[in-house]
């Protein structure tokens, strides 16, 4: 079996011992993974190299769901109680319910090397004065994003979401120099201060780190954020139960760099088959994490659906990726694989005759659609012939995406806007006519 190519050489002895040392411990620690097992004919001694860890089953969201649901309020796959957890976050999956994810005082400090590491990587210093724009009660990207930015040595304005009026006054006042927050609320603020009569230019922000969401990688998308902003943007990818940023871009270097370090394991898989795929320039899969030392909430190869493709690799030979979807939110046209994030980005192409906001109105829950797609785009301040704007957004889906499209334009400020992950796609009212 190849080894997973994300583990640094340097790192490969130190990962292949504490990783063996970690399965060998799960079955005492937690019954879930005792079970799962024992079901498999698995036994940790299993684990000769690295390569071996593909010997051993996946772990699912609806697994960890059906864990908690069976045991109360961390699960049957958590290897501490309550405690020894000196925190408690909470992930969400496409029912909107909370899975718990419990965090040990260990499992904290893994938390905060790795994800500075991350923004160290992303261009963060000690000199920066960064506007935290995450909410900060049970999502991982909020204190936990804090407590890495704090460790740099980042002055941190932990404004938190829902906030936009006092994140200006922090712009105003405070010297903020960067700007944290999902790639949506990125737009929405240069929006909202737009609507204030201002340009978001003049508070002088010189970077802006976006995760938590698609986008952040999306060209069209980046040289939006970038232009209204005047700033440069880099991205970090995480994973709500596995640690906040895993992966962190350098500026200029065309994808992110695991940042993982010895904490957990990454492995690059194909989505249908399972079966592993080598991590070189060009290849495409789905992200597999498996924590190599973590106390509460242990998993192993767990299926995050994130999409990646390696876009080449580091000075180091580090790949490098960007995430191009989730699973959970892929549509499926004619056997065609559509992510809405795409889409989006095609009609950002479009600024400044759209806005750039879009929506995927889906006549019954996906992943299949039955063609047209049907997209709702908002036109913009320069949209020239609206019906010739509306065709060319048609063949330009059509051409790089091989759907047909059905393309309505609305006025500007007519779809919803979010100060957390923008919602791409959504039912079809049926007292609503497109």
């Amino acid at each position: 079996m190849p080894t997973p190519s994300f583990v640094a050489p340097a790192d490969r002895e130190a990962v292949t011992s504490l990783l063996r040392a970690q399965l060998d411990a799960l079955p005492a620690r937690s019954p879930f993974y005792a079970e799962k097992f024992a079901e498999h004919g698995i036994k940790p001694a299993a684990l000769v190299s690295l390569g071996d860890l593909a010997k051993f089953p996946f772990t699912t969201k609806e697994m960890l769901r059906q864990s908690q649901a069976a045991a109360p309020p961390l699960g049957r796959h958590a290897g501490t109680g309550l405690t020894e957890v000196i925190r408690v976050h909470a992930s969400t999956g496409t029912t909107g319910k909370p899975s718990w994810v419990g965090v040990t005082r260990s499992d904290a400090a893994a938390w905060t090397e790795i994800v500075s590491r991350a923004f160290r990587t992303m261009g963060a210093s000690k000199e920066d004065v960064v506007l935290h724009a995450a909410g900060l009660t049970l999502f991982v990207g909020g204190l936990p994003i804090r407590d890495a930015l704090e460790d740099i040595g980042s002055t941190v304005i932990p404004i938190g979401t829902g906030a936009s009026e006092k994140a200006v006054l922090a712009l105003e006042t405070l010297g903020v120099t960067a700007l944290h927050s999902t790639p949506s609320y990125a737009r929405y603020l240069a929006e909202y201060v737009r609507g204030l009569g201002r340009d978001p230019r003049e508070f002088g922000i010189k970077k802006v780190f976006v995760g938590g969401e698609p986008g952040g990688g999306e060209p069209a998308f980046r040289a939006r954020v970038e232009q209204e902003w005047g700033a440069r943007v880099t991205e970090g990818l995480g994973n709500a139960d596995m640690a906040p940023v895993i992966f962190g871009e350098a500026p200029g270097s065309g994808g992110m760099r695991f940042t993982g370090g010895r904490h957990v394991l990454v492995e690059l898989i194909d989505p249908d088959s399972g079966e592993p795929v080598e991590a070189e320039p060009g290849a495409t899969g789905e992200l597999v994490y498996t924590s190599v030392d973590r106390q509460c909430c242990p998993l192993v190869r767990f299926r995050t659906r994130d999409r990646v493709k390696i876009t080449g690799r580091a000075g180091d030979g580090a790949p490098l990726i960007r995430c191009v979807g989730r699973t959970d939110d892929m549509l499926i046209v004619l056997g065609v694989n559509v992510f809405p994030s795409a889409v989006r980005d095609l009609v950002q192409t479009k600024h400044p005759r759209t806005t750039g906001a879009v929506q995927i109105v889906l006549p019954s829950q996906g992943p299949r659609v039955e063609p047209p797609l049907r997209v709702e785009a908002e036109w913009g301040e320069d949209p020239g012939d609206r019906e010739q704007l509306r065709h060319e957004i048609e063949a330009l889906i059509r051409s790089r995406l091989s759907v047909r499209a059905s393309v309505t334009l609305v006025p500007p400020g007519s779809l919803e806007r979010s100060e957390m992950k923008s919602r791409l796609t959504r039912l079809a009212d049926p007292e609503r006519q497109l």
